[in-house]
């Protein structure tokens, strides 16, 4: 029941409340001296009793929780056993100075404070942490011996020289005592260890609170086993302060690893005062062993002592040196010098960590050369580096202190720039590398000329992480290079392609996309006879967009089969509708493109069938559009796919035909019959002999390969009646109707072909 009334949030936070306020408590009465020395001793050891008892139950929550991964809930069970150990001690100890008033030593909380360390250490060690290599694994090892070694000579003259040699104890009574700091040592090399192993991320703040309170304990473990050997220990006395101290924090420490989320995200540092633990260690021991020494002769035990102490800290300096040097060649591109892809990661990672502030804008702009493979493949290798070299030159001299510029590889370059005052303020950094980099690099007797194209992006949210800092650059950057090269692009919504392909998905499956019908009519008497099915996005924000919008986008992704198949769909239903409620519409025929990807889909036929089948249209009304793509090269696959919706009794037609390449031959090998003339041949005809004659070429080839010639993007009465003349006799076109919404298109449908009402039209969805 207790267990489960301290899962919720708000009972551990008001526990840790009651943990500080008791803290707080039995300070001010030591400090205040209040009630005389029994009544502070009463104070401070019944102050650790609620304490102990809510450290346990909070460690055991974590040990339970599905929270946690399975590693990290088998330490903290070990922890908890721990933790139940000081609670018995300080239960124990409670009782024999309050209740029995016993003075035996050892007594029951002597033994239960020394279990404490065995658990703490398991626990600690059980903690998981970074994965190692085998080299890294040792080096963490001696890192921890040497603290360990360290801590062994401070407790040693400390505490285990005297106690082997303290008079009138027992010989358990010795071993218990000499048990004490032992296990204290055992706690400073798991904490050591458990903090060390962490050094690709920030200490989890647990673990930090882990290893304040056992430096706390352990100092006052240090100071009791003194006051114990020199006149023996009572409550109330100043360690008291620092164990209460200590669980406190282990309250914090509970708490904090139960609501760290299972994955956080990582961080990476470039050094963290954790490494400086083993130098510390080396150093305070030298200084016990000095003041240890500092009555022997100075020959030679004081010239040996100094002269170890001496060799000892130039080595550090040097380790640090060398550490130094092999962190700058880790860090560093060896051919031009700067900044390589591991800086740039842990420069956005820092970056990344800290709040947005008004006129402090963080950008990062994505470098790369134009042109640079043709110098490479032309002039060598050697003309390439020379030219990197030069264009990291530039960079030196175009960036700021304090600003990154760092090489990614081959002829991508990164540059970081922080504390910006605008957005602007990065495009003009950008403008003036480009200006830098657009320069001329002798190669022996070539000039080589350079030019550049930059992504730019800024970090404008929060949540946005280094990787996707980079990614935005990356897409910045390739629209730069599409745009014409030599310039810079900012990065926006609109370019990033998986974004926007996730957003037309969506689309298509919440029903944002819409039909309309542009219609196809006899030229000499403008008599409707078929629609044009055309797709519109009607977008939340952007309102009604047009094909052109996304289209490229969706064929781009593939996001076009899908919509594709929705566009065929809602086309059929609609014109379906219109079949059942005006009998005179049966005639009507029904035109809907197919774009190359879905004439590639292995189950187009199926698909078509399927739709139809749905929705009731007929197929011998059907005209399905392809392009001239599909033309152009038609494998046996393609053929058989579309014969067999020739089969159906659907037509097929050419789109824009005349705009590519399109091989003649493959017009009477594909089962086409309509040839749609694209817009360009129709521009002009009314008033251009030559644009009139090539027109009338192609309506005469469709004539010969025996296809319906329909013209598109007719505009004016003459362009139509130049059409008729030349023997076509269906377009379409502004001049006759606009793509209409189909409720337009339904209104034209019934004043065309006479229907009976609307009411007719208006039940065709029932």
């Amino acid at each position: 029941m207790m267990l489960t009334w301290f899962r919720t949030g708000r009972a551990s936070a008001v526990c840790v409340l009651v943990c500080a306020v008791l803290l707080l408590v039995q300070q001010a009465w030591y400090f205040g001296g209040w009630g005389g020395p029994e009544v502070v001793t009463l104070i401070s050891d019944a102050a650790y009793v609620p304490q102990a008892l809510v450290f346990t139950v909070l460690a055991a929550r974590v040990a339970g929780s599905g929270r946690q991964d399975p590693r990290t809930r088998r330490a903290w069970l070990v922890i908890t056993m721990a933790f139940g150990c000081q609670l018995a001690a300080h239960i124990a100890w409670f009782t024999q100075s309050h209740v029995v008033h016993s003075t035996s030593y050892p007594s029951t909380a002597d033994y239960c404070f020394l279990l404490f360390s065995p658990f703490m250490f398991a626990g600690l060690l059980m903690l998981p942490g970074q994965h190692r290599r085998r080299r890294d694994r040792q080096k963490l090892a001696l890192d921890a011996l040497i603290v360990g070694a360290g801590g062994f000579i401070a407790i040693w003259y400390l505490l285990l020289g005297p106690i082997l040699n303290a008079p009138g104890l027992t010989m358990w009574q010795r071993a218990v005592t000499a048990a004490l700091p032992i296990g204290d040592l055992l706690l400073v090399l798991a904490t050591s260890t458990a903090m060390l192993r962490r050094h690709q991320r920030d200490t989890p703040a647990p673990i930090r609170l882990l290893a304040g309170s056992i430096a706390l304990t352990v100092t006052a473990d240090v100071s009791y086993s003194w006051i114990q050997l020199n006149g023996g220990f009572t409550g109330g006395s100043w360690p008291d302060l620092l164990w209460l101290a200590g669980c406190f924090l282990l309250v914090l420490a509970a708490d904090q690893q139960y609501r760290r989320p299972r994955h956080p995200e990582p961080r990476r540092r470039d050094r963290s005062a954790v490494f400086l633990l083993p130098y510390a260690a080396s150093i305070a021991a030298y200084v016990l062993l000095a003041v240890q020494s500092s009555d022997l002769p100075l020959n030679p035990y004081g010239g040996m002592i100094f002269g170890s102490a001496v060799l000892t800290l130039l080595v550090m300096v040097r380790q640090s040196h060398a550490l130094r040097d092999n962190r700058e060649l880790a860090v560093t591109d060896g051919l031009t010098g700067l900044g390589n892809r591991i800086l740039v990661t842990e420069r956005l990672a820092q970056l990344a960590r800290q709040p947005i502030r008004p006129g402090r804008h963080t950008a990062i702009l994505l470098v790369d050369l134009d042109r640079f493979k043709p110098i490479n493949d032309t002039f060598g290798h050697e003309a390439g580096d020379a030219v990197l070299i030069a264009a990291a030159d530039a960079m030196r001299g175009v960036i700021r202190d304090g600003d990154l510029a760092a090489r990614l590889g081959s002829d991508e370059f990164a540059v970081v720039l922080q504390g910006l005052p605008t957005r602007e303020a990065a495009g003009s950094a950008a403008a003036r590398l480009l200006e830098a980099l657009r320069m001329p690099v002798i190669f022996g007797e070539h000039v080589l000329m350079v030019e550049a194209s930059i992504g730019v992006a800024l970090r404008e949210s929060r949540d946005a992480s280094g990787d996707t800092l980079l990614q935005q650059a990356d897409t910045a950057l390739y629209a730069a290079k599409r745009a014409g090269r030599a310039r810079f692009e900012y990065y926006s919504d609109v370019m990033d392609t998986k974004a926007r392909e996730a957003e037309l998905r969506r689309a298509v499956a919440q029903d944002e996309l819409v039909v309309f019908f542009q219609p196809i009519v006899a030229l000499a008497t403008g008599e409707l006879k078929a629609f044009e099915a055309l797709v519109r996005w009607n977008h939340p924000v952007r309102g009604l967009l047009g094909p052109g919008e996304f289209i490229d986008l969706a064929e781009e992704t593939g996001a076009v089969v899908p919509l594709g198949a929705w566009v065929l769909r809602a086309a059929c239903r609609e014109a379906a509708g219109w079949r059942a409620g005006l009998p005179g519409a049966e005639p009507l025929r029904l035109t809907v493109n197919l774009s190359p990807k879905q004439v590639a889909q292995a189950d187009l036929v199926t698909v078509v069938e399927a739709i139809l089948t749905e929705t009731g249209f007929p197929p011998d009304r059907l005209t399905l559009e392809i392009t001239e793509s599909v033309v152009l090269q038609p494998d046996p696959l393609t053929i058989g796919r579309l014969q067999a919706l020739r089969d159906l009794g659907i037509h097929l037609a050419v789109d824009d035909f005349g705009t590519g390449y399109s091989a003649l031959s493959y017009l009477r090998r594909l089962p086409v019959t309509v040839l749609k003339i694209d817009r360009s041949f129709v521009t002009g005809i009314a008033d251009d002999a030559e644009a009139r004659s090539v027109c009338e070429a192609v309506v005469h080839l469709g004539e010969a390969f025996k296809l319906h010639v329909v013209a598109e993007g007719i505009e004016t009465a003459e362009q139509a009646a130049a059409l008729l003349d030349m023997g076509c006799t269906t377009g379409q076109g502004f001049h006759f109707h606009r793509p209409l919404p189909p409720p337009e298109a339904g209104d034209l449908v019934r004043r065309q072909l006479g229907a009976p009402g609307p009411a007719a039209l208006t039940d065709r969805n029932a």
